[in-house]
């Protein structure tokens, strides 16, 4: 399940922070570990309103198809609606807070030439 990767992922994240890149104006810092957190926190909120949504629909859902996760809420259909649009929107709003980090690397890559993308990525680090 997304919800579990992303939790061991955040966790991994806390444990093992990330130097800043200090080439980059104090700005950019700042919006890039924004965006980061914002990216942790909305991946985490979307799955996890997904799963409450799923309970209120009655649906079960399993842990990688091995172990049935719990229900988080009983059946109720009007709680349902009001948390499928909130998941609805946490989903549109992930989705484009993912093109704009995308497009901030590529303007890092393409445009800026910085070291940035280097950093994401261990086979260019050599060139």
């Amino acid at each position: 399940m997304i919800l579990t990767t992303v939790v061991l992922r955040l966790a991994w994240r806390l444990t093992h922070p990330v130097d800043p890149e200090n080439s980059l104006p104090r700005w950019q810092r700042l919006i890039s570990e924004a965006v980061h957190w914002l990216l942790y926190a909305l991946v985490l909120a979307t799955a996890f309103t997904g799963w409450l949504f799923a309970s209120f629909r009655g649906w079960s859902i399993s842990f990688f198809y091995l172990a049935p996760m719990p229900m988080l809420a009983s059946d109720n259909e009007a709680a349902g609606k009001a948390i499928d649009g909130l998941h609805q929107a946490m989903e549109w709003t992930l989705l484009v807070v993912i093109g704009l980090h995308v497009a901030a690397a590529m303007a890092h890559f393409f445009f800026f030439r910085d070291r940035v993308m280097q950093r994401m990525l261990p086979a260019l680090q050599q060139q």
